[in-house]
């Protein structure tokens, strides 16, 4: 039986077509939703911009626009459609930030499950994260990386969660933890040393859940 290339080579010729038309529709309605702040048909962005990430990325370069707006998108996204729920889970609720934005003295010990045990000294942003949650009923953790979160969620099983990371690993965070209620918050100086986040932003969004 012969093997009919010429019509399978079409066929994948039209798949990455309609792939690569898909990916740039669900850009630009991204992209206008990011804008205007009004999502429209945001499971259809979500997937296809997690499904073409790499290519979409690649598609940002080619017509030189920033490839984190990618990232924007799919994190405002997320945080539309999730936050109505957020806002009404009442028990078990995470806070989740990245150890770089401890002080450079910091003295914590690394729990091997929970992360950083913060003294709050004071020295950094992270102790009043700590001081807010504290008000709103909820639990920090300040992790060395992305394998505690499995961890935790393992142990302390949050039934959603807020988190703080920088662009190439909030959009992913979101997304491996997309079965519960979950908000983002980027970092303002990101890196992996003495970073900077929004605090009154993470605080404000604590202080929604407080109804």
């Amino acid at each position: 039986m012969d093997i009919p290339y010429e019509f399978l080579g079409k066929i994948f010729v039209y798949l990455m077509l309609f792939a690569l038309a898909g990916t740039g529709i669900a850009l630009l309605i991204g992209a206008y939703s990011f804008k205007n702040h009004k999502i429209i048909f945001p499971g259809f962005v979500l997937f296809m911009l997690y499904l073409f990430y790499s290519p979409t990325k690649l598609l940002c370069r080619v017509f030189r626009i920033r490839e984190t707006l990618v990232d924007d998108i799919l994190i405002d996204v997320r945080n539309a459609i999730t936050l109505d729920r957020f806002v009404r889970t009442k028990e078990n609720r995470g806070v989740f930030l990245p150890q770089c934005m401890r002080h450079p003295e910091c003295k914590a010990r690394c729990d091997p499950i929970h992360g950083y045990e913060c003294k709050r000294c004071g020295k950094c942003d992270i102790s009043k994260i700590y001081e807010a949650a504290d008000r709103y009923n909820f639990k920090v953790f300040v992790i060395p990386g992305s394998s505690f979160v499995k961890k935790i969620f393992k142990e302390y099983r949050p039934q959603s969660c807020l988190g703080v990371a920088c662009y190439n690993e909030l959009a992913e965070d979101m997304q491996e933890v997309s079965f519960i209620p979950v908000q983002g918050v980027l970092l303002l100086r990101d890196g992996c040393f003495n970073t900077k986040a929004n605090v009154e932003e993470i605080i404000r969004k604590m202080e929604m859940c407080d109804v």
